[in-house]
């Protein structure tokens, strides 16, 4: 089983309540592959970085992490992005980007794209997210969405996390349409309340559950008690998520979610399992700052392949 998740990582600055910074590396999509490394799946992590010192440090921490990086184009005279996290007192953050230059947005553009769509079109699983689609622009989003559909016609499934950023989509039609494109074409569906609620109002929740029974879905709903639906061909379960004693960070919930979940059914579980999976990963998640918790602090997961 070979998994590719598709994105951006930036340089990540999180705000203390004194005003200083600490740096790391961060992005969704990033955290996810991340997580799925230390749950023992196979993955590569596909997108550009530029020649700087900082892009040297990410590659070698993701190899670190056990994460492919053969598929990480590096972009001479570029820098990646950055970005700096709020967290207010009840533990929900805000992002501030400056992003606008980053080689992670040219994944799909110049000379070398066509290497990234062959290689891509190899995966049995691809994992992008709306954060990954606000990257690209028209073009390159056609780019990645005939590679997708070139994967699922030789048999390989598609994963799409609804991550949306308003901030990233000035335009909301464009974002609305990119978001139902997204989801007609994936196997497996994240999808948030919150972002559907955003994007469509209220009829947000019908948007992802008109692919029931075509397609996989887990629909997060938060709030003081979070629960996830999910629906898959041969059913449909509400599983609710077991309480923490504290939200410190909120940063990479969903992100660690998928990770779990996916972990889970690539190793033979049902929905449901992968669904209580994703939720214990994501309780230990919100107990920590920051995306990526210590080693010591990740969960024990039954996901040996059965």
């Amino acid at each position: 089983m070979r998994v590719a998740c598709v994105g951006e990582c930036m340089m990540e600055l999180s705000e203390r309540a004194d005003g200083a910074l600490t740096r790391a590396f961060g992005g969704d999509t990033l955290n996810t592959a991340l997580y799925l490394a230390r749950l023992g799946i196979p993955v590569d992590y596909v997108t550009a970085l530029g020649d700087d010192p900082w892009s040297d440090e990410m590659v070698a921490a993701w190899a670190g992490e056990g994460i492919g990086t053969g598929q990480v184009r590096r972009v001479p005279g570029r820098n990646p992005g950055l970005y700096i996290i709020r967290t207010d007192a009840a533990g929900e953050r805000s992002f501030h980007y400056w992003r606008d230059s980053a080689p992670a947005r040219d994944l799909f553009a110049g000379p070398d794209a066509a290497a990234t769509q062959a290689a891509l079109a190899g995966y049995d699983l691809v994992y992008v997210s709306g954060i990954s689609l606000s990257l690209y622009g028209e073009a390159g989003r056609a780019a990645l969405a005939e590679t997708l559909a070139d994967l699922r016609g030789r048999g390989g499934r598609v994963a799409f996390d609804t991550n949306f950023r308003p901030r990233g989509w000035p335009d909301r039609d464009l974002a609305r349409r990119v978001f139902r494109d997204a989801m007609a074409a994936a196997d497996l569906v994240f999808a948030s309340t919150e972002d559907l609620d955003w994007l469509y109002g209220a009829g947000g929740e019908a948007e992802a559950l008109a692919h029931r029974g075509r397609a996989e879905i887990a629909l997060k709903s938060g709030g003081d008690a979070p629960v996830v639906r999910v629906l898959w061909a041969d059913g449909d379960e509400t599983v609710p998520a077991p309480p923490v004693e504290a939200v410190v960070d909120t940063t990479a919930a969903g992100d660690s979610f998928a990770a779990a979940y996916l972990a889970a059914r690539l190793t033979g579980r049902d929905p449901v399992a992968a669904a209580r999976a994703g939720h214990r990963l994501a309780g230990a998640v919100i107990g920590h700052r920051g995306a990526v918790i210590p080693r010591a602090a990740m969960p024990d997961l039954p996901l040996q392949p059965l």
